[in-house]
């Protein structure tokens, strides 16, 4: 899963903590991530079921919009 675009013309966030753990079972919209812009702080939320299988930067990372956030696995046992 990718970094989401934050709007109104902020092309950045820091991520400010993991919510969902690697190995984490998620459903559709749960949290999984924390991030703050210059504008406000924001959940970062699963877009589908399945395991987190890897996160991609460390708390206190700056990201950008686009690039890739963690991993997540089909399905609930999290095998795809």
């Amino acid at each position: 899963m990718h970094v989401p675009s934050f709007g109104h013309g902020l092309g950045e966030a820091l991520l400010v903590e993991w919510v969902a753990a690697v190995g984490d079972l998620v459903e559709r919209g749960d949290v999984i991530a924390v991030v703050e812009t210059d504008k406000a702080s924001t959940e970062i939320v699963a877009e589908r079921a399945g395991r987190v299988t890897a996160h991609s930067a460390t708390a206190g990372t700056i990201l950008r919009s686009g690039e890739p956030l963690y991993r997540l696995a089909a399905g609930p046992s999290g095998l795809a």
